[in-house]
């Protein structure tokens, strides 16, 4: 999906400077999906080694998860771990899969961090869901700039004679 630039500028096209651009900031929104990964990992280590700290990012599922384990006791916790791993794991498959450009990865992640976000609402964890709110404004975004830059690739393609392929 990359394009080559001249360095002369007479003969840059801003069309394809359009399209690398909305290409560079759709993966850039797509990066989410692996920050909640990685976030929510962290939140269930500091979780399970009872530090009592924890941070507002991450997948209200899994702080879900480390309060139950925290109740059960301690032979829990590495089941717990495994768990939030799996968990974590499907939004590194969402951001693998919507850098490469699949719009379904951006709906089907949101959709799931909606329900995600709707868990943290009972426990009143306010800035927690006002965190959600923020990262699936981002997400949205990443999903209207990938719209765009798909539509500009089928433009381009339908010029130059090459094949349109199905969004």
């Amino acid at each position: 999906m990359s394009t080559n630039f001249s360095t002369n500028p007479a003969t840059v096209d801003p069309e394809a400077v359009r399209r690398h651009q909305l290409e560079i900031v759709g993966k850039a929104c797509a990066s989410w999906f692996l920050w909640l990964a990685g976030l929510s990992m962290v939140n269930s280590l500091l979780a399970s080694s009872g530090v009592g700290l924890r941070f507002i990012f991450g997948l209200g599922i899994t702080q879900l998860i480390d309060s139950f384990a925290h109740e059960a006791g301690s032979t829990s916790m590495l089941l717990t771990l495994f768990i939030n791993a799996c968990i974590a794991g499907i939004f590194v498959l969402f951001w693998f899969f919507a850098k490469q450009g699949h719009k379904w990865a951006f709906l089907v992640g949101m959709g799931l961090y909606v329900i995600d976000g709707l868990i943290l609402l009972p426990g009143g964890l306010w800035l927690d869901a006002a965190f959600h709110l923020w990262v699936l404004y981002r997400l949205y975004q990443g999903y209207t700039i990938l719209s765009r830059f798909l539509a500009a690739q089928q433009v381009q393609a339908a010029a130059t004679g090459g094949p349109i392929l199905p969004q």
